[in-house]
């Protein structure tokens, strides 16, 4: 009678194809990882350079809209002067005239004068207050924050864009209420709206250039 020997078990063969197994699970969720890892960066990346040419742009606006805003004030001070010379006519010398004509271009448009005396006349014409309204954008930054993307950046730089884009938010609100201002023919309150605005603009412009500088951080 033949017996049968149950074959040995070959260990070794079995240790080996666990480990295969494990090294193939754990190179499987390493690739996994990192591609997600590269996925993040690549929409970090997109993301920041679609918020770095927004603020390029928000302050190129900025910065021309000011040129203009800022001389309104001094136009509406320069002309009552003349006004307070003629009582309630515009009078002065002619060359003063030719001087206020080129620094607030616009602003006066003369329709007649009357000669006082060989160098004074009385002028008559029609004032004319314009205001730049600025147009700040603020898509890119919002886009980034409905993705999630913005999450990414990290706790330094995800605050200095939300102080940032909120004073800018003040900006555009302030300008919205000196167009209404002067809509209603308010010139006082315009011209104190103006004047806030010109502060809050000068604190963007600090944090538009400092996230410029160093914008490449949130990576």
């Amino acid at each position: 009678m033949r017996l049968f020997k149950p074959n040995t078990v070959n260990w070794k063969y079995i240790l080996g194809e666990i480990l295969l197994i494990f090294i193939g699970i754990s190179l499987a969720i390493w690739f996994n990882n990192w591609n997600e890892d590269s996925k993040i960066n690549t929409n970090k990346k997109i993301a920041l350079d679609k918020i770095e040419d927004e603020i390029e742009n928000n302050l190129e606006e900025l910065r021309a809209a000011r040129e203009v805003n800022n001389k309104v004030p001094k136009a509406i001070a320069s002309y009552k002067e003349l006004i307070l010379k003629g009582n309630g006519h515009a009078v002065s010398e002619i060359s003063q005239m030719q001087d206020f004509q080129k620094e607030y271009s616009g602003f006066f448009q003369i329709k007649d004068s009357v000669r006082i005396n060989d160098s004074v006349y009385r002028y008559l014409g029609d004032s004319k207050v314009n205001i730049e309204l600025t147009e700040l954008s603020e898509i890119a930054w919002e886009t980034s924050r409905n993705m999630g993307i913005a999450n990414e950046f990290g706790y330094e730089c995800l605050y200095e864009l939300e102080n940032m884009y909120n004073i800018q938010r003040l900006v555009q609100n302030e300008i919205n209420k000196a167009a209404e201002a002067l809509q209603n023919q308010d010139i006082d309150r315009l011209i104190r709206i103006l004047g806030f605005v010109s502060q809050l603009d000068e604190q963007l412009e600090m944090d538009y250039n400092s996230m410029l500088g160093h914008i490449t951080d949130c990576l």
